[in-house]
């Protein structure tokens, strides 16, 4: 059977699992030996009862049966508002994932040492909760590095001032990790899935760790986490993320006290989407330790998968890509070609990094990034599915339904010598069932034919260029058998007095889809265009995908009816499938399904749309009622066994966002005046330090952690006397990727000092170093007063364990030539931490001390502005106004803030949203000029404050420029948001 052009649409993904403790590793393996292949658990519950977690070298167990773990990386942290959590978990649920990953940041938790906070946007136990509710396994991963793209690789700032190399056996180290550990596995503990009170089954110890697998204080330091962790209670498996597919890390490389059979193999893998997918996992060749090679008792396990990649400041032009890039080149189709292809290579815990990329709001990035880290991902950083979100929607349904994927053996080579170039063809079948999986993967540009047997019968398949299709012989359709199909299997379900067998593909493609039939049946088309033929045991069915095309099959010695529904990519995505402890649900229609539940004869639904949108109902026996988000729908009972309603749920009412006006400004700088009192500011007296800068030497130490100063900008002011003949003054300083530094000579501007926008050689360069020299005429004996205003980027990451996290960050040195005048340093950074929005939300500027950024300020005595502004000066100017939003209770709006101005003009300004440090935009590098505000801490539905921290080196007009509110999309819908707590300036 020969195809046109047009194909399918398979479906992008892997597998993912959950492992099984307790015993030995001899009744683990027996217990494995016979997990049935039958239907898959259901989602979890926090259900109080025990459970049990395990694994062989197929898959995960989770209650002694077989779970493909099919997650999404999502990072609470980058997400400032505990109502939208939900949003996100249910929109991952709803396509399909049935595991989520989670990073915890040390930072993020810990203003200093023995302080922890758990609280408000930091409450572990509530996102936990949620997930629980949500019905989604979690792999948890606290590092405690995570690197992750956060400042210090989530190391918190004041462990860069102790002593101890990080990431060793140090005790010094050993005791902060174990008082971090400590606090996070409280929490938990409380959340494992073997005690019934949570969902986690997999905990990850560090975080690409590979560098010291070899060396006695690398293999020490991960015994010692692995020792700390279990007698904290964590008693699911546990693994590490081996960067690359290198076998470090393995099972038996270090000592975990004899519990060998309860420990992983993990990697992560980010290859080029211009190269061909790697064979990575059970069935890879590779090297002789590599992927699962080194690991054959345990599962395929991919920690992370590339859904994306992060984005560096500057853009295409700095290396950069802007995240639409991202997304376009890994797309729906790169989706299809790498998960499948990690599918057919065994892996069966798959985490895709990010599925939900966020914000790395306030003071978290590290410098390498800006504040978005929308990755490209699948939902983007609004919160809005975007396309990419059709093939995991597809591949996640079909992981959670079709049980036979879970256990997969290589067999042999199905595709025969007639298949055309680019093709790389891949055959697995289920030891169990005989059921056989064909992957086919086109790594050619232009479209290629793969020719393979199916159950005996020989057919030409067509693929797309640098795509690939998912096809299945042999699999259980519920009563009924599926022989095979040319379309893809997403999902099957029994409800009603029926079985529904979904298939899948792109608009256009012809599919041929063989069922084993002892009799001929009875078919019937319901909807759509399709033909049917029955012979020698086998109906078989044609169609041309486009809509959903409706099939029913009943009798044939088959004593339940098939609904039959063979959907385009469009109509499979508005398909979504929900268990309930009293039956399972399809729902057909809406852009979102969020929750369904089964009272009585009645289906509650809630979810979202967008445009007008049909609701159809299939829903177990008993089942005449729906009511969608509280409201009575009224339904008719359809051919198709489902409950159709009269009338299309309404779209989403248009939402209209105000503008900015009713500005006041004032400039601050004061510390840069002669006369301003420091006093009581920190003396800069030290003359050790444990950051791996240099310190030098007869000088004393200015580095600004060393002075408890680790998040924003730092302030230093020098005295001194004799000076007379200096020509001028060198200022080193380190501040990362786009750090800078600013100068004044008793009040009068020396300049300013920018780091440059790296290039793409230097991009993932993490220490910027410089030396700022300004010309100074030094009149008279004094006393006179330098000013130095720097602005780091965060600290660097620690990525290859040699403690780059604890590079020095502000002032290192400073020296005149011509004079040697000794000078006496004080220093001023963030005062305290904000109690509710913690210690990464500000820094040091003057307004930030004096709570300018905060709702409530009064800044009544400020002068008027309007923008756009074109104004010049060195230092910083503030900005406020407030705004006022009525956007109805029943939508969901995702609004942002834009920037538009010259990108000629050098300024950057820090956002504030009701007191939050939602990101920092800088005018002339770019590339981000919209800014994500998450609802609840914009009042959606109230009075929301914003202020403008404009920072400007004078060289050019400073802006703003037009600021604006941008709508970023909608739905009719969303959850419950409750306000976030942004407390106001105190009076005084």
């Amino acid at each position: 059977m020969v195809f046109s052009r047009r194909t399918f649409s398979a479906i992008a993904g892997s597998t993912a699992l959950g492992l099984s403790l307790g015993g030995s590793a001899a009744e683990l393996a027996r217990a494995a030996s016979t997990a049935p292949t039958g239907p898959a658990p259901r989602p979890p519950v926090a259900d109080g009862a025990a459970h049990t977690v395990g694994f062989d070298r197929y898959s995960l167990l989770v209650d002694g049966r077989r779970v493909v773990l099919w997650s999404g990386e999502v990072h609470p942290f980058r997400l400032p508002s505990p109502s939208l959590w939900r949003d996100v978990l249910q929109k991952l649920r709803a396509h399909g994932y049935n595991a989520i990953s989670i990073y915890v940041s040390w930072n993020y938790h810990s203003p200093a040492p023995g302080s922890y906070d758990f609280t408000g946007v930091r409450d572990l136990d509530l996102f936990l909760r949620t997930a629980a509710e949500t019905g989604l396994y979690v792999i948890l991963r606290p590092g405690p590095y995570i690197n992750a793209e956060v400042d210090a690789g989530g190391f918190p700032g004041w462990l860069t001032a102790t002593e101890g190399t990080a990431r060793t056996s140090h005790p010094t180290y050993l005791r902060y990790v174990d008082e971090w550990l400590t606090e996070v596995d409280r929490i938990a503990a409380r959340h494992l899935y073997t005690r019934g009170d949570g969902t986690i089954v997999l905990y990850q110890l560090e975080n690409e760790y590979a560098d010291h697998v070899t060396e006695p204080a690398g293999r020490d330091y991960m015994a010692h986490l692995y020792a700390k962790v279990r007698a904290d209670g964590i008693d699911v498996p546990l693994f590490h993320n081996d960067k690359g597919r290198n076998g470090h890390w393995a099972p038996g490389t270090f000592d975990t006290g004899g519990e060998e059979g309860r420990w992983l193999y993990g990697f992560d893998g980010y290859p080029s989407p211009s190269q061909p997918p790697p064979d990575w996992g059970y069935f890879g060749a590779g090297g002789v330790k590599g992927g699962s090679t080194a690991s054959p008792a345990t599962p395929g396990l991919l920690a992370e998968f590339g859904g994306g990649w992060f984005d560096p400041w500057g853009g295409a032009e700095f290396g950069g890509q802007g995240y639409a890039e991202s997304r376009r080149t890994r797309d729906a189709a790169y989706e299809r070609r790498f998960y499948l292809t990690n599918l057919a290579n065994g892996i069966k815990i798959h985490n895709v990094y990010m599925t939900f990329g966020g914000t790395t709001w306030g003071w978290l990035p590290a410098p390498i990034v800006y504040t978005s880290y929308d990755y490209g991902a699948a939902l983007d950083e609004a919160r809005r599915p975007t396309a990419k979100l059709v093939p995991m929607h597809q591949l996640g349904q079909l992981l959670g339904s079709v049980p036979e994927l879970a256990k997969l053996d290589r067999a042999a080579d199905a595709a025969d010598e007639g298949t055309g170039a680019g093709i790389r063809a891949y055959h697995l079948v289920n030891p169990d069932t005989g059921a056989h999986v064909h992957v086919l993967r086109n790594d050619a540009a232009d479209e290629s034919v793969a020719r393979i047997a199916l159950a005996g019968t020989d057919v030409s398949v067509p693929v797309p260029g640098r795509d690939a299709r998912l096809l299945a012989a042999g699999i259980s359709l519920g009563r009924r058998t599926l022989r095979w199909s040319t379309a893809q299997p997403m999902l099957r379900l029994t409800t009603g007095r029926q079985d529904i067998a979904v298939f899948t593909g792109r608009a256009g493609d012809p599919s041929r889809t063989v069922l084993e039939s002892p009799d001929e049946p009875a078919v019937t088309v319901l909807g759509g265009d399709a033909r049917h033929a029955y012979e020698n045991g086998a109906l078989r069915i044609d169609t041309v995908l486009g809509g959903l095309t409706r099939v029913l099959v009943t009798g044939g010695g088959v004593t339940a009816p098939l609904l039959l529904l063979l959907a385009d990519d469009e109509a499979s995505a508005r398909l979504w499938r929900y268990d309930t402890p009293s039956g399972t649900v399809l729902v057909r229609g809406p852009a979102l399904l969020r929750t369904a539940a089964l009272h009585g004869s009645a289906a509650d639904l809630t979810g979202d749309t967008v445009e007008d949108a049909d609701l159809e109902v299939w829903a177990p026996r008993g089942v005449d009622e729906v009511t969608w988000n509280g409201s009575a729908v009224r339904t008719r009972a359809t051919r198709s066994g489902s409950l159709r309603a009269e009338r299309q749920l309404p779209g989403v009412p248009r939402v209209t966002l105000p503008p900015l006006t009713g500005w006041r400004r004032r400039w601050e700088n004061p510390e840069s005046a002669p006369g301003f009192d420091d006093s009581a500011w920190r003396t800069a007296d030290r003359t050790v330090s444990f950051s791996t800068t240099p310190v030098p030497g007869g000088r004393p130490v200015l580095f600004r952690d060393d002075y408890g100063f680790h998040y924003g900008d730092v302030w230093y002011r020098g005295r001194f006397t004799g000076a007379a003949g200096a020509g001028s003054v060198s200022l080193s300083y380190t501040a990362g990727t786009q750090g800078l530094l600013m100068a004044w000579l008793d009040g009068r501007p020396l300049g300013t000092h920018r780091m440059p926008v790296p290039d793409r050689k230097t991009v993932r360069q993490g220490t910027w170093s410089a030396i700022a020299t300004f010309p100074v005429e030094v009149s008279g004996t004094g006393p006179h007063v330098l000013s130095v205003l720097v602005r780091p980027m965060q600290h660097d990451m620690d990525g290859e364990a040699d403690d780059a996290h604890k590079v020095a960050r502000g002032l290192t040195e400073v020296s005149f030539a011509g004079a040697a005048p000794e000078v006496s340093w004080r220093i001023q950074g963030m005062t305290a931490p904000d109690p509710v929005r913690g210690p990464l939300n500000h820094g040091g500027l003057y307004g930030e001390r004096k709570g300018w950024h905060l709702p409530g300020f009064q800044d009544t005595g400020w002068e008027a502005a309007a923008l756009p502004r074109g104004d010049r000066g060195q230092g910083v100017c503030w900005y406020r106004t407030e705004f006022r939003l009525a956007v109805d209770p029943a939508v969901d709006a995702s609004v942002g803030l834009t920037f538009t101005d010259d990108p000629a003009r050098a300024y950057r300004v820090q956002i504030f949203l009701n007191g939050w440090n939602m990101g920092q935009y800088i005018n002339d590098v770019g590339p981000q000029r919209t800014f994500v505000l998450p609802n609840g801490i914009l009042r959606t539905r109230g009075t929301n404050t914003l202020a403008l921290a404009v920072l400007a080196d004078g060289t050019t007009p400073s802006g703003p420029g037009e600021v604006e509110l941008t709508l970023l999309g909608s739905a009719a819908g969303g959850v419950p948001v409750d306000t976030v707590d942004s407390p106001g300036a105190q009076p005084g």
